[in-house]
């Protein structure tokens, strides 16, 4: 890797990294979904539009929180050279970004942006799906702060391995739900 890129990241925040590695997932799952059967297999076994939604914001949802928890413990561990994002020297928690998404798409569906059937309305429509769960797991994975508003209380004792183990097997079960018509082997008609 050239020393130039290097350093680059050794001087992000980990904010912007956990950012920047969530846009490219995004970007991908849309390219995949886009450009490739993928998205022609996902609407053949998913026939309902809802719950293709649903599927990709638990995906999103999924990847998200396990990133931010990774990120997080590797900046409260030092691991790597990852720190957080300040802003006048106040600290900006990931669940600002969080509801910031939350409140575009949101707001992009009341609108009812990427509900036609033309090409560039499903791409909205997936995009929509991804930024809704990328937004609820930031603003989720940062709970026990909104609840008690003390930034402390992120990796409390306060029984915080429970939440992650049921967070993330919740996140497990809603992709297996939604999901689930991907896994069915599809009937051949007979001759």
């Amino acid at each position: 890797m050239p020393c130039f890129v290097i350093k680059l990241i050794m001087h992000l925040a980990g904010s912007w990294i956990l950012l920047i590695f969530v846009a490219l997932m995004a970007a991908v799952a849309l390219v995949l979904l886009h450009l490739t059967q993928a998205g022609d297999i996902l609407h053949q076994r998913i026939p309902d539009r809802p719950h293709r939604r649903l599927l990709l914001a638990s995906i999103s949802f999924f990847i998200t929180f396990l990133a931010a928890r990774l990120l997080v413990y590797s900046i409260t561990h030092h691991v790597g050279p990852f720190g957080y994002v300040l802003v006048g020297g106040r600290h900006i928690h990931h669940l600002v970004w969080g509801i910031l998404l939350l409140l575009l798409s949101g707001y992009a569906t009341l609108a009812e942006a990427g509900t036609g059937a033309t090409p560039g309305s499903i791409f909205v429509s997936r995009l929509l799906s991804i930024a809704y769960g990328v937004g609820a797991a930031l603003t989720l994975d940062e709970f026990a702060i909104w609840l008690t508003l003390d930034p402390n209380a992120y990796w409390s004792a306060q029984d915080r391995e429970s939440i992650d183990a049921i967070i993330l097997f919740g996140a497990l079960l809603a992709i297996g739900t939604w999901g689930a018509p991907l896994l069915r082997s599809k009937k051949l008609p007979s001759a």
